[in-house]
């Protein structure tokens, strides 16, 4: 082991409004090293001097401690506040917990294995392909980057398990859609709540408590097509169907689905109302007659922005983007071509094994062609994605589109994201004069109302 020249202090303690979740500060010479180290074991920087560990199985005192017990190993004056100290000596059990058989150390084994394929996926060193509902549980599947591996997941948050493997990605789907075909979907399962809160957790040191605010001013921005607001889906299709007579409306009996279906009834539109927002509410689909099977499709998620979207509706309106195109496969000149608008946008080109990808130099949206689904017709696997948000693995929203999809639709949207405007509203206050902030910690919610039950040793 090997003692810092000159150690640094690291002061650890409960967030100031986030029930678990531990803070550490760093102050003093030798920096880096102790930062390294909080990093190895599960914090994330806010800045230069403070780092968060938030986890969706709430054990961060627990594992605060051997941070703690780690630093002070490595020669770094270590304090644990009583507030955390306190968190620390509390046990506490899952209530209606699944495997009541496991002994508390068991159940920590458990969940900090899922706590691992969490950040696996929110890191992107494991791809989410499909989900799926199984009887209320989410299941999925995804290929570890480094490994090529491909494993079945069971389960959410705490819970989550490695329940099978697979040689490849097309095994795993081959079996994925037998099992749940009715109910898959593109892409990672949406955010649960616990995931939604640790992720704020991580981003802030916390809301200020006694910060008071004037009434919110509302203003619209322009912005980028991708980052552009939704709008109203089912007025944009209204729209669209009112100024295409060659386009005519069928509503299912149950009225939440709308199709559109052209005139040669070659090429239809499904629009699923009141879809999550993260979630597939359009589905277009060509076809080479009107009874043949499906040539190529686009599956685009309720919160596409409306500019987008508009976009896709009038290139398939104007026809030339999709009638001459029917049936070619991808080949580099149609990649190419798809995506020019990218490269000359400036947009940051990278190559990733079978995954060539493009994305904006914030990293705030993106397109990305798989090469191996599209050398596999048949496969339930996207050929290219296009998305905005915090990355591609949890998108604001996306579009995937199989391997036949035309080249000139795909450069219309990659011109669209690429140069494309829109607005969205947004909101600003200001604090009142003689307002001031706080880290006063909230109380903690009775046993009864928290996921778990605590008690003291």
């Amino acid at each position: 082991m090997t003692t810092p020249s000159a150690d640094a202090h690291v002061r650890l303690d409960t967030h100031p409004t986030h029930t678990s979740a531990v803070t550490a500060t760093i102050t003093g010479p030798q920096q880096e090293p102790a930062r390294a180290l909080l990093i190895a074991r599960g914090f994330e920087a806010l800045d230069e001097d403070t780092l968060v560990m938030a986890r969706i199985d709430h054990e961060e005192p627990h594992w605060a401690e051997k941070a703690a017990q780690a630093l002070t190993a490595d020669g770094f004056t270590t304090e644990i506040t009583p507030r955390l100290h306190e968190a620390i000596d509390e046990e506490w059990t899952w209530a209606n917990y699944p495997m009541p058989w496991c002994t508390r150390t068991e159940i920590r084994e458990v969940s900090n294995e899922a706590q691992k394929i969490h950040d696996d996926i929110r890191h992107g060193r494991l791809i989410i392909h499909v989900h799926a509902d199984d009887s209320g549980t989410t299941v999925a599947v995804g290929t570890y980057r480094d490994s090529g591996k491909s494993v079945y997941l069971h389960g959410e948050n705490h819970l989550r398990q490695i329940a099978d493997t697979f040689d490849s990605p097309a095994q795993a789907l081959a079996a994925f859609e037998r099992l749940h075909g009715d109910t898959m979907r593109p892409g990672p399962a949406p955010m649960t709540d616990t995931e939604r809160q640790t992720a704020e957790t991580r981003a802030t040191f916390g809301v200020p408590a006694a910060v008071k605010t004037e009434q919110p001013v509302q203003r619209t921005e322009t912005v980028p097509a991708y980052a552009a607001a939704p709008g109203d889906h089912d007025t944009i299709l209204d729209q669209f169907l009112a100024e295409h007579d060659e386009w005519e409306k069928w509503r299912t009996w149950s009225d939440d689905t709308t199709h559109a279906i052209h005139e040669e009834q070659t090429l239809r539109a499904e629009l699923v109302h009141e879809a999550d927002p993260r979630e597939t509410a359009w589905t277009i689909a060509a076809y080479e007659t009107p009874v043949s099977d499906r040539m190529w499709h686009l599956t685009l998620s309720g919160a596409t922005p409306a500019p987008v979207l508009q976009t896709l509706l009038n290139r398939l309106a104007e026809g030339d983007a999709w009638e001459t195109a029917i049936g070619s496969p991808a080949t580099e000149k149609t990649v190419t071509e798809a995506t020019r608008p990218l490269t000359d946008a400036g947009w940051r080109h990278t190559v990733d094994g079978r995954w060539i990808r493009w994305e904006t130099l914030q990293a705030d949206a993106g397109v990305q062609f798989d090469a191996f689904a599209a050398q596999n017709p048949h496969s339930t696997l996207a050929t290219w994605t296009l998305w905005a948000g915090p990355s591609i693995d949890r998108p604001t929203w996306a579009i995937h589109a199989s391997p036949y999809t035309p080249a000139p639709l795909l450069t219309h949207l990659a011109e669209e994201l690429a140069h494309g405007t829109g607005t969205r509203q947004s909101s600003s206050a200001k604090p009142q004069s003689g307002a001031h902030l706080t880290t006063t910690p909230p109380p903690r919610p009775p046993a009864s109302a928290a996921q778990h039950t605590r008690r003291h040793r």
